[in-house]
């Protein structure tokens, strides 16, 4: 997907999560999978909660408020990454 793709996370009843120390655990209802995650994936979806759709543009500025990223391009980039793996998952969608 390109950086102007929209991406919506589903109601946050569609996973349940389980932290254990800095590893956490999604168990996506639908699906019946399990996933396990490292940072920044619990950031992003936890930005995503509100269900409006998001741009890898616009999670970098909602994460930047919190967490120094580095250089923008890069960091939209790596974004965009983890929000096309998370879509690849079925954790999110392009909205």
């Amino acid at each position: 997907m390109d950086g102007a793709t929209a991406y919506r996370r589903d109601e946050t009843d569609a996973v349940a999560t389980c932290v254990l120390d800095d590893l956490v655990l999604l168990y996506h209802h639908r699906s019946g999978q399990t996933h396990m995650v490292i940072s920044p994936v619990p950031e992003i979806l936890a930005r995503m909660a509100d269900g409006a759709p998001v741009s890898a543009q616009a999670m970098h500025d909602r994460l930047a408020r919190d967490y120094d990223l580095g250089p923008v391009d890069a960091a939209v980039a790596e974004i965009g990454a983890h929000l096309d793996a998370l879509v690849a998952l079925g954790l999110v969608r392009p909205a």
